[in-house]
């Protein structure tokens, strides 16, 4: 219960319609590096990670893999948990023991049918996703370093909270982590990331990132050439 309140896409839901998905969740534990679901998989339901990390990842044929995201606790994914039938354009692996919380599709939008006062929050939160996804998209094809590297820690810290709250998003990321997502060398991720952190928009520590203003860091990366 707690996991499901606290998971932002259900904040626009009422207690009752929680206990109701509450009733129908299952919790399963995962090791360090199994595997949740592959890439491809035919699979409509929401997961919610109540503990641990999961990498979401994408792999070709030769088993390369690249990382998209590191989700934290409280983090939710399974996207197409709205689009019943089509293949999961990700996989998801457990980065360390984790323990994740599953919701069947067909329960989640037969709630938010139930209860349409939700839809605002979720699709705000689905489409939040959207423009992070092409807006890295965008720099990767015509902007610099930094601002991949910037854009790519607002689409982290959309994953994890909500920015544009004013709130501060904190989530756990190593800068060998970074490297790996971003197809660069960990100094090159360094000494770029050591220029956002001088400018007071990102602080990172011992393994963790803090944004203490998200738009604060999306402005300075709109005005990167």
């Amino acid at each position: 219960m707690p996991t499901l309140t606290a998971c932002p896409l259900l904040a626009g839901l009422p207690e009752r319609a929680i206990e109701s998905l509450a009733s129908l969740a299952r919790a399963q534990r995962y090791a360090a590096g199994e595997v949740i679901y592959l890439q491809g998989a035919q699979q409509s339901q929401l997961s919610i990670v109540a503990e641990g990390q999961v990498r979401i990842c994408s792999s070709n044929a030769g088993g390369r893999e690249a990382i998209l995201a590191i989700l934290g606790a409280g983090a939710w994914f399974g996207d197409t948990v709205f689009s019943p039938g089509l293949p999961r354009v990700f996989g998801a692996t457990a980065h360390d023991a984790c323990l994740i919380v599953d919701i069947p599709g067909d329960a989640c939008r037969r709630v938010l049918a139930d209860f349409p006062e939700a839809y605002p929050v979720a699709l705000d939160l689905v489409s939040r996703r959207l423009w992070a996804a092409m807006s890295i998209i965008q720099d990767d094809a015509l902007r610099g370093t930094e601002a991949r590297i910037g854009r790519r820690l607002l689409f982290l810290a959309q994953m994890h909270g909500q920015p544009g709250d004013g709130k501060p998003v904190q989530f756990r990321l190593t800068r060998e982590l970074l490297a790996n997502m971003m197809g660069m060398t960990r100094q090159g991720v360094h000494r770029v990331l050591k220029n956002i952190e001088a400018r007071g928009l990102v602080d990172i520590h011992y393994g963790s990132v803090t944004i203490a203003d998200p738009e604060r860091l999306r402005a300075y990366i709109e005005k990167l050439d």
